[in-house]
């Protein structure tokens, strides 16, 4: 059950399970880092191959171009490297902060990016979870080989250097224009320092003066020099970084130390996580938790290339939320000050709250009650839970989505967190207007505002709606901010308070007050009443201020209430039409797989008793936007968010409502898909004749009882068993009888 830790005993069960399946590598090895990475005709992830720990605080990734806000370390199509930086960038749209990198070299000492690059190719390059290593071309200097591991807050590099000129290390504290610091002590062979930037810091309202990310850099032999260097040279006065030379020819290892709370806090967590200088020791070790964390899932039936499709989502799964602790303190980016306690942070909650959440709690549920105690504790430090921190405050997206991530935490049974300050967090996200609610239109990054929460909240409890010409992207606000209401609920019931439940649930029905019949679709509307014009699907200035749309349209966010699609059916006319509006949807190309608020539409038509469509649908859409090469992602995984989809897709079910607990039946990938529990029990689904062309199911079975309805349950899942299906190559009826039930308000 929630909160149990995983036993030793469980990963050798899960990787005999494997290896007794047939595969003679263990799981680590199907996983590709660099999926993602590329920009193709499926589209571009937005990842980095990174070498870091399952929700490692410090991710380390080579770095081929400059980081910027919508730009990351690293793209599959550079054909240079300027060095390895330890990144805190979640998502290619968020910024990165307190970043640090290291840069081996040869020759003259070289100080800027361009001047730095080295040129590689892929046929040098090995990425792995644990491991990382490349051949820098120096040319007439020769040629580095670097290589590099981590541990949770610390990195680790193996440079060989070249026997034909001086060797260096350079350790980049900070950018030209960024107040950083760097120190050399050539007794200790260390390199220090900080770098307080932050991306971000011109989004939301703290300026955290104390926020720094701190650095230990160690050698383990003897530099021949240290130095610092400043803006432009190795003259100037001011230290944005330093180096340290070596002998021609030499293997250097260098272990860098990371910290959000002191430079000796830095020096601890080598202590606690780098304990030596064996380096395959600890590359060792990080294999050992990926492989614990990927062995949960055991694949049948599936390809190589399967098995790296799988596998490698797993992996981008489980880099998010981040911690942000270090051994029972942590830096509080909302109060800025040093607590005690777990905490965690890059989570990308109007993205990840729809699968990826979900997914945490079957592969990783130990975690849940500390990811939910860390939200709790932003609310405590800086007043509200936060939409997106990174690490703090940033108002990027609408809705308060960490109210549907409490209530399924509720409703799975996770108590390992403070269930009434939880419902303190909730209830202010539902009823207190951010400051300055109507004299603002809230505008997408807009600089230096108040905490955003709900943003048009006085109009939505006024009118029963946020009113385009009042508020920016209003009628997407307006549908997301229903289903929190309706997540406030399940939480109020769940604690026994009976009046605040009936009061939230009959204002999550808020989403039908945007029901134009007229188009058969939601509309804006403008704080009169009138229908605000319905917009395109263009994400323009005038489609989020006119239109009230976020990153869609009225065809996008139409069936965007989760909780009340029986609603939706209702004022649609009726389960035909429901699924003929549907059919209009997908042939319209109104479905854009590359943005999270189209995730669940393949699973609506459960809803509308066609689950055969369904099931072509999302097996249609699972071949289309990905696969197991670098430009295998469509779209910005987004913190898992992508790659969750897919896992749920391929087990056969996906969490529509995510806080319902409930999961809408697809149509299974595998012959085989088993996912060990943290109870100890495996629960297994298992497809009958499946093929690429077999993907319809004929019938299906749960623990040998017939299952007629295309849901599951949580409680289902976590007694463990088997999922049994029967595939074919043409549509059946089965599930089709099933309805979904009306909202029933007192």
């Amino acid at each position: 059950m929630p909160g149990m830790k995983r036993i030793a005993a469980l990963a050798v069960i899960a990787v005999s399970a494997l290896s007794a399946a047939g595969a003679e590598k263990d799981a680590v090895s199907y996983v590709n880092p660099l999926v993602g990475t590329q920009r193709s005709t499926i589209g571009y992830g937005g990842t980095m191959p990174f070498v870091t720990p399952p929700f490692g605080m410090t991710n380390w990734t080579p770095q081929t171009r400059q980081n910027k806000i919508s730009v990351v370390s690293y793209n599959y199509d550079d054909t240079t490297i300027s060095g390895f930086i330890g990144t805190h960038q979640p998502a290619i749209w968020m910024g990165d902060y307190g970043y640090v990198t290291v840069i081996p070299q040869v020759g003259e000492l070289r100080t800027t990016p361009e001047s730095r690059k080295l040129p590689y190719s892929h046929g040098t390059e090995t990425a792995s979870p644990e491991y990382y290593r490349v051949s820098l071309d120096a040319g007439r200097d020769g040629k580095i080989q670097a290589e590099m591991t981590a541990s949770e807050s610390c990195g680790f590099f193996r440079f060989t250097f070249p026997k034909e000129a001086p060797a260096r290390v350079i350790i980049e504290a900070s950018r030209p224009g960024v107040a950083g610091s760097a120190s050399v002590n050539s007794d200790a062979r260390e390199i220090t320092g900080y770098n307080p930037h932050r991306m971000d810091a011109h989004l939301g309202p703290l300026a955290l003066p104390n926020f720094k990310g701190y650095f230990v850099v160690q050698f383990d032999q003897a530099p021949a020099s240290m130095k610092t260097y400043g803006m432009d040279d190795a003259k100037a006065e001011s230290s944005r970084g330093a180096y340290a030379e070596f002998k021609a020819g030499q293997t250097v290892q260098v272990r860098v130390g990371t910290s959000f709370i002191s430079v000796e806090q830095a020096r601890e967590n080598l202590k606690h996580e780098v304990t030596d200088w064996d380096f395959d020791a600890v590359r060792s070790r990080l294999r050992e938790q990926w492989n614990e964390m990927l062995s949960r899932v055991q694949l049948g039936g599936a390809e190589e290339k399967d098995k790296t499709l799988i596998y490698t989502a797993i992996y981008h799964a489980l880099l998010y939320p981040r911690i942000f602790s270090e051994y029972g303190r942590y830096y509080s980016a909302f109060d800025d000050r040093i607590h005690e306690g777990e905490s965690y942070t890059a989570y990308s909650i109007w993205d990840t709250f729809r699968a990826e959440n979900s997914m945490l709690t079957l592969l990783a549920p130990e975690r849940v009650d500390g990811m939910i105690t860390a939200l709790l504790q932003n609310f405590k430090e800086g007043g509200w839970m936060p939409k997106w921190p990174n690490p703090s405050y940033t108002n990027i997206m609408i809705g308060t989505h960490a109210d549907s991530m409490i209530a399924e935490a509720v409703r799975k049974g996770f108590h390992d967190f403070d269930r009434e300050v939880a419902w303190q967090a909730v209830y202010k996200d539902a009823m207190t207007p951010p400051d300055g609610d109507t004299t603002r239109r809230w505008l997408d990054r807009e600089e230096h505002t108040p905490y955003e929460a709900r943003a048009g909240l006085t109009y939505y409890k006024q009118l029963g709606y946020i009113p385009t010409d009042k508020t920016d992207e209003a009628a997407s606000r307006t549908l997301e901010d229903s289903y929190d209401d309706w997540c406030v609920a399940q939480i109020a019931k769940a604690l026994g308070k009976s009046e605040d439940y009936r009061a939230f649930l009959k204002r999550s029905l808020n989403d039908r007050n945007l029901f134009n019949p007229a188009l058969g679709l939601m509309n804006g509307k403008t704080s009169d009443g009138k229908w605000a014009p319905i917009g395109g699907e263009k994400d323009d200035d005038r489609n989020r201020s006119v239109s009230g749309w976020t990153e869609g349209d009225a065809w996008v966010y139409t069936w965007s209430p989760f909780h009340d699609q029986a609603g939706l059916l209702e004022l649609m006319g009726g389960a035909e039409n429901y699924t003929g509006k549907l059919d209009q949807h997908f042939s319209g190309g109104h479905n854009v797989h590359s943005n999270e608020p189209s995730h669940h539409y393949g699973y609506l038509y459960d809803f509308g008793g066609q689950p055969w469509k369904t099931q072509a649908k999302v097996r249609e859409i699972a071949a289309k936007e990905y696969d197991s090469t670098p430009g295998g992602l469509d779209g910005d995984d987004d913190c898992g968010q992508m790659s969750a989809w897919l896992l749920f897709t391929a087990m056969g079910f996906y969490p529509v409502n995510p806080a319902s607990g409930e999961y809408m039946i697809g149509s299974p990938m595998f012959a085989e898909f088993s996912l060990t529990l943290a109870n100890g029990k495996t629960f297994r689904v298992e497809a009958s004749n499946n093929s690429a062309k077999n993907v319809y199911i004929q019938s299906a079975t749960l623990n040998g009882r017939d299952l007629a309805i295309p849901m599951i349950t949580w409680e289902q899942i976590q007694a463990g068993g088997v999922l049994h299906f029967v595939m074919g190559p043409k549509p059946s009826q089965w599930g089709g009888a099933w309805r979904p039930s009306l909202i029933a308000v007192n």
